[in-house]
C-alpha cells in the first residue's frame, strides 16, 4: 500500500454491497455463466465466487478511482473491467450476458456534492472519492426527474446486453427525506418492467444503516433485492 501525504485524501467507497447479500446473490445466480454489474463500484460482486459461483464476472464502473479499490487480497477477482457510463456499454454485444446483478444509487443524501474545507466526515460519493464525479454519474443525482430519466436509459441498455430468459437482480432501498419515506424501490421496479423485464420476486433484507447525519433516527431499516427476468 502506498503512503498518502497529510494533505491527500484516501479514496473510499461509501456504499459497497452489504456482506450478507453476497451469498444471496450467489444462490440467485446459480447456472449463469456471464454476470454483469453495470454499477460495479469496487467490484465487490466478485465475492460471489467464494460462495460457489463458477462463471465470469464483468464489472462496469464510471469512476476509475472506485474500480481501483478492488480488493487485491481477495482470492477471487473480477474477470473483466470496463470504465464507462452504464448508459452506453458498447464493449458488450447484444444479448451477451446471462444475468445482471447490481445496486443503483438511491438518490439520497449520498448524492450531495457541495464543496467543503471542513474536517467533518461526509458519506457521499463525491466526498469519498475526493473530486468531482464524472458527467453522467448517478452518484451526484438526487431522486427526481434527472435521476429517473438516467436510470430508465441505463435499463434500456441493460435490456440490450441481457439474453432472453436472463435474470436481472436489483438491490435498492427507500430513504427518508423531510421525515417522509421516498419510494425509490417502486420507481426502479416500474422502470425495469417498462424496459421489458418481468418481475419475479422481492427479498426484503434487514440491514444496519449509518448512525449519523440527517434522519439518522428514522432510517429505513431494510433493503430490497428484486429479481426480474427478460422474456
Amino acid at each position: 500500500m502506498t503512503e498518502t501525504s497529510k494533505n491527500e485524501k484516501m479514496v473510499t467507497h461509501p456504499a459497497k454491497y452489504t456482506d450478507s447479500f453476497i451469498p444471496i446473490f450467489a444462490k440467485l445466480l446459480i447456472g449463469c455463466n456471464i454476470v454483469l454489474d453495470p454499477f460495479a463500484g469496487t467490484g465487490k460482486l466478485n465475492k460471489i465466487k467464494a460462495f460457489g459461483f463458477r462463471g465470469e464476472i464483468i464489472c462496469n464502473e464510471i469512476e476509475q478511482d472506485f474500480a481501483k479499490l478492488e480488493d487485491k487480497d481477495c482470492i477471487c477477482f473480477v474477470d473483466k473491467w470496463n470504465i464507462g457510463d452504464a448508459e452506453k456499454m458498447d464493449f458488450l454485444k447484444d444479448e451477451s450476458v446471462d444475468a445482471i446483478c447490481t445496486s443503483p444509487t438511491y438518490g439520497n443524501r449520498m448524492a450531495d456534492h457541495f464543496k467543503t474545507t471542513s474536517n467533518r466526515k461526509y458519506m457521499t460519493y463525491t466526498h469519498c472519492i475526493g473530486h468531482d464525479l464524472n458527467e453522467g454519474n448517478t452518484g451526484k443525482m438526487q431522486f427526481g426527474n434527472a435521476y429517473m430519466d438516467k436510470h430508465f436509459r441505463i435499463y434500456s441498455e441493460c435490456n440490450r446486453v441481457l439474453k432472453k430468459g436472463g435474470k436481472f437482480i436489483c438491490n435498492v432501498s427507500n430513504f427518508i427525506r423531510g421525515g417522509i419515506e421516498v419510494d425509490v424501490v417502486s420507481f426502479h421496479k416500474k422502470a425495469l418492467q417498462n424496459n421489458g423485464f418481468c418481475f419475479v420476486k422481492t427479498l426484503s433484507i434487514p440491514t444496519r444503516r449509518m448512525g449519523f447525519g440527517q434522519n439518522r433516527e428514522r432510517r429505513v431499516q431494510h433493503e430490497e433485492i428484486m429479481v426480474f427476468e427478460k422474456h
